[in-house]
């Protein structure tokens, strides 16, 4: 029974997205790992923007270079 977390900032991932990602991710695990797809759970967080860090920044930080 797999369980697959997904985490994206949110930044406007669509419905139709995040159903793609589902399928896709579903499909990979049946095809690598021979699991059965009615019993594979994918969720997907949206995480705001304040709420995540890369490298030590905060993720606006970064993208604009601010490097400490």
């Amino acid at each position: 029974m797999p369980y697959v977390n997904i985490k994206v900032t949110r930044e406007g991932v669509t419905a139709d997205q995040k159903a793609e990602l589902i399928s896709g991710v579903t499909r990979l695990l049946v095809r690598v790992l021979d699991k059965n797809p009615s019993t594979t759970f994918v969720v997907i967080d949206e995480v705001a923007l304040e709420d995540w860090g890369i490298g030590g920044l905060p993720v606006e930080q970064y993208r604009h270079g601010d490097a400490r």
